[in-house]
């Protein structure tokens, strides 16, 4: 597979967990289960939430449109190194956060080191 595939395979990786924290209202309950925070705490969660999933939209559109660009330009080539790192962090979270004696936990860690190898491959 040439590189600039994977790249677009990347987007679409993006654009899925761009789809998927917009679900989470529904899927985590967050109308019931957040009632119990502050305000303030509330807030900031589904804030964060929010421009979490607009850089998934971001690292989607940019796979997805940009993949030349991404790959021949000193701009693109840090995005994609960066891009990597973000996945990485994610995956040492996801351990940090809930351990990988679940299996849904370690489901979700393989995938983001998934995303961590989509954006590292060019360097390889």
């Amino acid at each position: 597979m040439n590189i600039e595939s994977l790249i677009i395979i990347g987007g679409l990786y993006n654009v899925a967990f761009t789809i998927f924290h917009l679900l989470f209202w529904k899927i985590f309950k967050w109308k019931k289960d957040l009632a119990s925070l502050s305000i303030i705490n509330r807030g900031v969660m589904q804030i964060l939430n929010l421009c979490l999933t607009f850089v998934f939209l971001i690292f989607g559109y940019i796979s997805i449109f940009h993949t030349k660009e991404l790959i021949s330009t000193s701009l693109g080539v840090s995005l994609l190194l960066l891009i990597s790192v973000f996945w990485a962090l994610r995956a040492i979270e996801q351990v940090v956060f809930f351990g990988l004696k679940n299996k849904v936990s370690l489901i979700f860690f393989i995938i983001f080191l998934t995303g961590f190898v989509i954006y590292l491959y060019p360097f390889l």
